[in-house]
């Protein structure tokens, strides 16, 4: 069994599978797993997409900075959070004190593969949705990059080995996780 030490807060591009592998993940090491965009939705009482409709991009990024806060404050858990979350700078010095960033990272491919029939992505209802995503993956890879762990996704690496292969990574920090 292990022993988890700090928040592992899975952060990537929309389609990476932070809330899949999170919550197989969690259950794998007998730990919670929390969702922050479910976290926002309860404490809003509606969608993230109404939140962008009625109240804004930098509303909800402000919603989302007091969730992970209080989040990461809490006992040790699998935290999925939202695609955008990482990329504020406030967000990041969060959980690099708090816990530990690992990015799933997927090619654009795999990630259209996964989103592309769903409606639940505000950034992504735009004319061109595809070429919105390959903009938001490129400007975000950069930052994704400080995550304090990498793993990478692939087409059919089920969802047994993601759990290993993050697995793996954490068993590098110590810190974080304890066999």
């Amino acid at each position: 069994m292990c022993a988890l030490k700090k928040t592992v807060v899975l952060v990537g591009m929309m389609g990476a599978g932070k809330t899949t592998v999170g919550q197989h993940l969690a259950k794998r090491i007998g730990v919670p797993f929390l969702d922050s965009d479910e976290e926002i939705e309860h404490a809003a009482q509606r969608s993230i997409a109404e939140i962008f409709t009625r109240d804004g991009e930098a509303f909800f990024r402000r919603r989302e900075t007091e969730v992970l806060s209080r989040l990461l404050a809490g006992a040790p858990c699998i935290l999925s959070t939202g695609g955008g979350a990482f990329i504020q700078e406030m967000n990041r010095d969060l959980i690099a004190r708090q816990g530990v960033a690992v990015w799933l990272r997927a090619d654009l491919d795999t990630l259209w593969g996964r989103v592309r029939h769903r409606n639940t992505r505000p950034l992504l209802r735009t004319p061109d949705p595809r070429r919105t995503l390959a903009e938001l993956m490129a400007a975000r890879e950069g930052i994704y990059a400080e995550a304090g762990l990498v793993v990478d996704s692939a087409p059919g690496l089920s969802l047994d080995r993601m759990c290993d292969l993050v697995l793996e990574a954490l068993r590098t920090r110590p810190d974080v996780l304890e066999d």
